[in-house]
């Protein structure tokens, strides 16, 4: 059984329509209720930005900041974590040239970089601006399939950045026409070595998951989809290693620089994979799928994502779920509800009707959002 993380406190200052907030937290789930456009959301988002990234709306630092507030926002949680008991910060200030950067602190001490929340708390979340993901564009997809990597794979998230750094530059020069071939190889071989071990961390993770599947997963309301992916090396990797991979990549980019340099970017790559989902049952890809159906299969693929990270880590991720009980029925409800539960984890969860969370009992704590307000109420 995974060990539990838990959030204790949440203090936030300047953060959307709160000028200060702060609750408190017993471990068990947490059930925000209240009108639309309250802050329930804001709430949940607030506590995504205790992972790295830009919260679950990926939202510009400026926009997150409350306005008429004279400075950024802050993000202050006490939390039960994987490494204990520990105080975090987070929030943005000035930065550089007049950018706005966001600082962590831990324990009162500056962290080196945010990648070093993973060190206490992953945390995996389901929104309504998710609906789409199997009927949008790739990109989508391919974030979504990163941040399912870097719950389990912390370093993911330096290698996606360091190879982005890399193409970037290699661009640069392709376009602008300075063909240094010194600086191109260098180039090439970084991002061969980061291309390829992006691919593999990808593959390895659609594979644990799959196994965890076949193992035995319940096969519920919320069916599991088969997922696969297309776009880069599609056909190598299978009893390869990874060295000869970096090389048929390397070659491949030094090959195509003409065809790049006119199109004014790279055109092979893991920027260029894209995640298949079908829906595993029916065997049907999951764009065909009806809207109930795909809603289903995205919170199947959450939920057994979310067991992963558990049996990978030993620690229970935290789950936010915005707006997840409103086109469920009373059964589906108890279904999600139990299946949430036995994960171990703390979950937040979010809805209109505190009525709709019934079947959580005292499995739960209730607040009443309103205005920008937060207050304790009593379980329906």
């Amino acid at each position: 059984m995974p060990e539990k993380t838990a959030i204790q406190r949440l203090a936030l200052t300047d953060f959307r329509n709160y000028a200060a907030a702060s609750l408190r937290f017993d471990g068990r789930h947490v059930v925000l209720t209240g009108d639309n456009g309250s802050g329930k959301t804001n709430l949940m988002e607030a506590v995504s930005f205790l992972s790295p990234g830009r919260g679950f709306r990926r939202a510009a630092y400026p926009d997150v900041v409350r306005n008429g507030a004279e400075a950024g926002f802050t993000v202050f949680a006490a939390v039960e974590g994987m490494n204990g008991e520990a105080d975090i910060g987070t929030g943005t200030e000035a930065g550089q040239e007049g950018g706005v950067s966001r600082r962590l602190r831990v324990n009162g001490v500056t962290a080196p970089a945010i990648d070093d929340l993973l060190d206490h708390l992953r945390i995996l979340w389901l929104t309504p601006s998710m609906d789409g993901l199997f009927t949008g564009g790739s990109s989508d997809r391919r974030r979504f399939l990163d941040r399912l990597v870097l719950s389990i794979d912390p370093t993911h998230g330096r290698r996606a950045s360091d190879f982005e750094r890399a193409m970037k530059s290699r661009n640069r020069l392709l376009t602008e026409n300075r063909w240094d071939t010194t600086w191109l190889d260098g180039l090439e071989e970084q991002m061969a070595g980061l291309g390829v071990a992006i691919m593999l961390a990808r593959r390895e993770m659609l594979g644990l998951l799959a196994r965890l599947v076949e193992e035995g997963a319940p096969e519920t309301a919320f069916p599991v989809p088969a997922l696969s992916l297309a776009g880069f090396m599609d056909e190598d990797g299978e009893g390869r290693v990874a060295a000869d991979l970096e090389d048929d990549y390397r070659l491949a980019l030094g090959r195509d620089r003409p065809r790049d340099a006119s199109a004014g970017r790279t055109l092979e790559g893991p920027h260029k994979t894209d995640l298949l989902v079908r829906h595993r049952a029916k065997d049907i890809e999951a764009e065909r799928c009806s809207t109930g159906e795909q809603k289903a299969l995205l919170v199947g693929l959450v939920l057994a994502h979310a067991r992963l990270a558990a049996r990978m880590t030993g620690f229970a991720p935290i789950l936010l779920l915005d707006e997840i009980a409103a086109h469920l029925d009373e059964n589906r409800r108890a279904t999600l509800f139990d299946l949430v539960h036995d994960i171990g984890g703390q979950a937040f969860m979010t809805g209109t009707d505190a009525a709709m969370f019934k079947s959580l009992g005292e499995r739960a704590e209730f607040f009443r959002v309103s205005n920008g307000t937060v207050t304790r109420e009593d379980a329906p």
